[in-house]
């Protein structure tokens, strides 16, 4: 395809590298970060992923040899050689990542003679995947680790795996030999010894990453057609190898404080009795929550963007009695515009030319909830505007966000054929090009236009998307089950979507299809309560599902779990935020603050939320018991027994079923709030600081972030930095609070400070005594200063 290299020119940043039969540019973006792109396909580059990317201006060298030219940067040595093998290393020379100089030699699969007789039966048959146009063998070095690719089922580390992007509505129960799901994000970290690095494929046609699953010699990536584009990213460190990834792609925006609450749906909650029913009985048993979710049975003949009358005559109306009581209204839209004459989306996208066609330029119909229904061409950016500016229909009547769902798009009479056209910003594009981008395009379109008609931060979730989309939309695993495997398996497909820039992401919290169990719901809360996006959810005709569906147990115990999410909202938000500027997810794997301990690589029932909590959940039917790791180098403090673990060791933990292991990092600053109903129910004038000191001799230090928790203003400087220090030198613990940035006018006014594991004589604030309350080996006191606290023990 390459052929031998003929000559390489420098501009600015660009390499390019002229082969017998093809061009190729090397762009370094930052001395990290070298992207390769070959224009198979075309010469247009038109990233759905990268957008407003910005090049760092970095020295690096080139050099041309016989049949190799090295490009040097402070961090990498890149070497391409004939037919465009390249091999690339550290600036120490030590190799990273090396093409793979043999031919592809996938194992034999036998009998296939047998085929057709035993799908007949019902059977799985795996079919044949070397199909790819576009293809990059790379060497697999001993001691390797995959991560990534955003939420594909199996376990943690992807070696072994084989998995196809092309987004897929597949409602059967998910299991480990799922090859493709609702998402693709082609963005694959690797970790070789303890070096990580990651590779981004920027191509959105079919693609296929096979982990070293038809030959150990090699893994590999490819397309079945498009351009050669993709990015390597170096580390040396996993998080290093994210934040390169979403410098790339974009970070995901600090969300609305409400959006962090509890969230209730089911499909569906209609009639308007309904919702006031779940909404009464929340508030009736003390169970806090902030939003219930409308399915699609809220539409008129599920006509988007339109009411029922009958189920809600007056939707503006209930919409606001709700929100009175502290209930936001998330409604699904769905892109299937129903072909019906008279109705207004459908005939004003009609008379515009605004749906997909055939290859004869007729608009294409297929068949979803509304019955027959068009597709609106979401790649065409007077599309995009046109469906923005329809969300003000739903934000008139007050909802507070858009739940984009069926954006595959998914189809019931059959898939999309793949000559269905799409005016991609003026390029023709056929729906082989288009059709993982479909849901990332939609999002944007709903981001926008909520952006644009409220002036807050929007609150878009969406099923299906593409690498970059969690710049527009939250998203969540898709039509799961109330299976304990299904639970399991959560914990991995979170823990990768983290890592493949998505932090703000949940699953349906106690399975969507299926009847859900007591134990299995109790179980399931306890995980909802660190996922960023904490939504229950279920389906049509399943049992009931909502936290008092089963009996008062569990009852008790999601309400327990809820209200200890509503006391954690401050640090969730800190995480948040700093997500948005590291693009570091809320959860967390353990190799990713624990690279160095080998432990961890492959800890598929435990994360991290944010860098401090360590939850080891119970995901099995029966267990009261678990063996927890506790990654080396830290001492971690048992939440609820406040017993000190040195880290690096293995423990059992009893867990009866009201009980989550989970352990906080010692030397972790925790900030809380009081447990409301609902985010907003109470303006939070005292700020709550549980402690954890840090060893005698090192300091805990921990940053808390306050703003309006809806607007963009904190981006103009609106909002308010307290960093909390902590010093323990054997006789006293120091406590300093400063206020590093003061931009947002409602500061808290004094502050609450539990502190864990201490004993103590006397507390004086500012050189004065004050009173405090000791239990358990921990104290407790309120202070409105914040210049100097001294605990001598």
């Amino acid at each position: 395809m390459f052929g031998k290299i003929v000559g390489c020119v420098k501009e600015a940043n660009k390499v390019f590298v002229q082969f017998e039969e093809q061009r190729v540019t090397v762009e370094v973006i930052t001395p990290a970060i070298i992207n390769f792109f070959a224009p198979i396909m075309r010469e247009e580059r038109s990233s759905k992923a990268v957008e407003g990317l910005k090049v760092e201006d970095c020295n690096f060298s080139v050099e041309k040899e016989d049949r190799k030219i090295t490009i040097s940067t402070d961090k990498l040595i890149v070497n391409i050689f004939d037919d465009f093998k390249v091999d690339i290393y550290d600036s120490k020379g030590n190799i990273l990542c090396a093409d793979y100089r043999g031919q592809a030699d996938p194992f034999v699969r036998r009998g296939a003679e047998e085929l057709e007789i035993a799908a007949a039966e019902g059977h799985k048959v795996e079919a044949d995947q070397r199909k790819c146009k576009i293809e990059i063998l790379k060497k697999m070095e001993d001691d390797m680790f995959f991560y990534g690719l955003g939420d594909k089922t199996g376990h943690l580390n992807k070696k072994g795996y084989h998995y196809k992007m092309w987004n897929t509505d597949d409602p059967s129960p998910h299991v480990e030999s799922f090859e493709a799901m609702y998402k693709s994000i082609p963005f694959l970290i690797a970790m070789k010894g303890k070096d990580a690095f990651g590779i981004f494929f920027d191509n959105t046609f079919e693609s296929h990453f096979d982990m070293g699953k038809e030959n150990r010699n090699y893994y590999y990536f490819g397309a079945v057609d498009g351009n050669l584009d993709y990015y390597f990213i170096y580390g040396p460190s996993i998080k290093e190898v994210v934040g390169g990834y979403t410098y790339l792609t974009g970070r995901t925006p600090l969300p609305q404080l409400w959006t962090l609450g509890y969230q209730q749906c089911r499909w569906s909650y209609a009639p308007e009795s309904r919702v006031r029913e779940i909404a009464n009985e929340f508030r009736k048993r003390d169970i806090p929550c902030d939003t219930i979710h409308l399915d699609i049975d809220y539409m008129d003949g599920y006509r988007v963007f339109t009411w029922d009358k009958n189920k809600f005559p007056n939707p503006k109306a209930t919409v606001e009695e709700l929100k009175e009581d502290g209930f936001k209204i998330v409604t699904i839209i769905d892109p299937g515009v129903k072909k019906d004459k008279g109705y207004a989306i459908y005939d004003e996208g009609m008379e515009k030319g605004y749906f997909a066609t055939d290859k004869d330029g007729v608009t294409y119909v297929n068949r979803v909830w509304p019955g027959d229904s068009v597709y609106p061409d979401f790649a065409n950016e007077k599309v995009r505007q046109w469906w923005s500016d329809n969300q003000k229909i739903m934000m008139d009547c007050g909802v507070s966000g858009i739940w984009n769902d069926m954006n595959e798009p998914a189809s019931f009479n059959g898939p999309l054929p793949d000559d269905v056209m799409f005016n991609n910003d003026g390029i023709e594009a056929d729906h082989r090009e288009i059709h993982n981008v479909y849901g990332h395009y939609m999002s944007k379109a709903t981001y926008e236009g909520i952006k644009k008609h409220t002036n807050k931060r929007p609150f878009v979730i969406t099923r299906a998307c593409y690498a970059g989309t969690q710049k527009y939309s939250t998203v969540w695993t898709g039509d799961n089950q109330s299976l304990w495997e299904h639970l399991r398996m959560s914990l991995p497909m979170l823990m990768n979507l983290g890592l493949s820039g998505f932090s703000f992401a949940g699953t349906d919290v106690g399975g969507f299809g299926h009847d859900c169990t007591g134990e299995l719901l109790s179980r399931w809360v306890q995980v909802g309560a660190f996922t960023p996006l904490f939504r229950n959810h279920s389906a049509i005709h399943t049992r009931d599902q909502e936290p008092w569906a089963f009996d008062q147990e569990t009852e008790d115990i999601n309400r327990k779990y809820i209200k200890l999410r509503y006391t954690l909202i401050p640090y969730l938000y800190d995480v948040m935020r700093e997500g948005e500027m590291t693009g570091l997810p809320v959860m967390r794997p353990l190799m990713l603050h624990y690279q160095d301990d080998k432990n961890t690589y492959e800890i598929n029932d435990q994360f991290l939320c944010g860098e401090n909590i360590l939850v080891a959940p119970i995901v099995e039917q029966g267990k009261n018991a678990r063996m927890v790791y506790l990654p080396e180098g830290d001492n971690w403090i048992d939440f609820w027994t406040k017993e000190v673990f040195e880290g690096g060791q293995y423990i059992i933990k009893k867990a009866p079923l009201d009980v989550c292991p989970i352990y906080i990092k010692q030397g972790s600053i925790i900030p809380k709030y009081p447990v409301q109903n609902y985010i907003g129910e109470k303006e939070i004038k005292e700020l709550t600081l549980d402690i954890y000191p840090a060893p005698v001799g090192k300091q805990a230090v921990y940053t808390t972030y306050q703003d309006d928790g809806e607007s963009f203003a904190y981006r103009d400087g609106a909002y308010n930095l307290y960093k909390i220090m902590v010093n323990d030198n054997g006789d006293n613990l120091t406590i300093k609070i400063a206020k590093e940035h003061e931009g947002y006018e409602k500061s808290y006014q004094g502050f609450k400070l539990k502190v864990n594991n201490v004993t103590a004589s006397k507390v004086l604030v500012d050189g004065k005594t004050i009173d405090f309350e000791a239990w358990d080996g921990s104290i407790e006191f309120t202070t409105s200063s914040s210049d100097e606290i001294v605990i001598v023990k």
